[in-house]
Formats: structure tokens, sequence, C-alpha cells
């Protein structure tokens, strides 16, 4: 059975966010709660995989975020080289998911057909369904369509022994989160199908909706993918960074492993 090695690696924040920024009726809506964002990395002594591909410091000055560095210089202090990865898991299209695909110049893209279908549909027409989206990456990712090099997914699928998609939805149309084997059980990077611990624990949605019925479900689902919710985790919650490990004393705060026991 496959066992991996699973890493959040930090690549940017953003601080002035309020709990009213990230949660449907939030409970204290001026109590001050920072957003993390993150790559993932699956690996073991065979194949390592990418989860998500970040955004560059273009897309974080439009957007108010701030680039600690760029994805790929973030890869490579756990020892991964952008340009020579051969499977990346997109979750979903969104500008912080999506972004850098050119760094990837020999990855094959794992994507939901549903996910393509909404970045390039008739959606897209309505301004404030679109915000999330950058058209420069969803029209990078439709290159990579024509070039060959994206494998779509409806539903549920395998990426490699013990790595495994499953369409959530709910967040975007096509969201996928991604159940990962590890010596501690199945770890279950759930991206965007709860961006913070409580959106998922609390029964409290993130405002960027397509369908809330769907995110509701999902929040079932990726717990009992993961078989505990303990192992699940979420996308951009910095309380990762502080129930789990470092990879690496000297990358505290920055690549932290998630195939072990949280320390809380």
């Amino acid at each position: 059975m496959a066992n991996y090695e699973v890493l959040a690696v930090k690549y940017a924040e953003m601080d002035g966010r309020v709990r009213a920024d990230n949660f449907i009726m939030a409970d204290d809506h001026l109590a001050p709660m920072p957003i993390d964002y993150f790559l993932w990395v699956v690996r073991d002594g065979a194949r390592t995989i990418v989860v998500d591909t970040g955004f560059e410091q273009v897309e974080a000055e439009r957007r108010g975020r701030r680039v600690m560095r760029h994805p790929a210089e973030a890869l490579k202090l756990v020892g991964v080289d952008a340009a020579s990865v051969s499977d990346v898991i997109v979750t979903h299209l969104h500008y912080d998911h999506a972004g850098t695909l050119d760094s990837f110049t020999e990855a094959r893209f794992h994507l939901q057909a549903a996910e393509m279908a909404f970045a390039t549909g008739p959606c897209m027409c309505q301004g404030h369904m679109r915000i999330p989206f950058t058209a420069d990456h969803v029209c990078q990712m439709v290159k990579n369509v024509y070039s060959g090099r994206v494998e779509f997914y409806d539903g549920d699928g395998e990426i490699a022994p013990g790595v495994t998609v499953h369409k959530i939805g709910g967040h975007s149309r096509g969201l996928q989160c991604v159940r990962v084997a590890t010596s501690k059980g199945p770890v279950v990077l759930a991206s965007d199908a709860t961006h913070y611990y409580d959106n998922f624990e609390q029964g409290r949605p993130f405002p960027i909706v397509v369908d809330m019925q769907e995110v509701l479900a999902g929040y079932q689902r990726i717990e009992k993918l993961a078989g505990s919710r303990r192992r699940v985790i979420p996308g951009h919650d910095p309380l990762v960074l502080k129930r789990y490990p470092a990879a690496d004393p000297r990358l505290e705060g920055i690549a932290h492993r998630l195939d072990v026991e949280r320390r809380d």
C-alpha cells in the first residue's frame, strides 16, 4: 500500500481580514482572521505530485495580497523543481489556485471537466461570478488543453496508487479535493471545500458560493473521505501551520508535514 509524505507549503498571505470576510453569518464580524495561501506536495520515493500552482506578484498587487515567495521558489525550499514536476492537480481555477501554470513546463494537469466548462462558459458573462477567476490563468489552461497536457475527470478519479481526486463543487462548479494515503491514514487536502477549520467544523460557509447545498454536503464528504475530521486539511487556515510540525526547523512557518499526527 502506498504511503506518501504530504507537505503544506505557504507562499502568500493576507493579514487584513476579519471573520465577516470568511463566513456567511459570522459570529464576531470584526474579529481579525488572516488568510494563508498554500501549495501542497505529495511524494514518495517514486513520484512527486504538486497540488495547485498559486499566484504571482502581479496578481497579489491587483488583489491586495502579499506574496512572500513565488510558488516555484517556495517549492525549491522543499526540494521540488517546478519545471520537472510530471503531475499537477488543480483543485479549481480560481486565481489563487491556478496561476503560475507556465512554471510547470513538463506537467500534466489534472482537472474536473465541470471546472473547465464553468470557467469558460456563460456564467463568466456575469461580473460577480468571474471575480475569483483571472482570465490569463484560464486561457493558459485552455492552451494546455490544446497541447494535450490536461487530463479531465468527471467525479472521482485516481492520479496514482493512493492518490485520488473527488469532485465536491459548491465553492466553484468543479472544485475537487485530494485524498492521499499516508502511514497515519488517509489525509484529505480539502482545498476550498473548506477554507478554514471553522467552515466545516461549525457549518459556516465561506462567502464565495456557487451552490450552497453542494458546499454543505461537501463538509460531510471530506470528513467521510478522511475517516476523521482531524485528517481534513483546510485550504487557507493559518492554524494548519500551528497544528502540524515543520518539515525541517529551517522551514518553520513555510513548509509543514501533514502526514503525521496533529499537535493539538
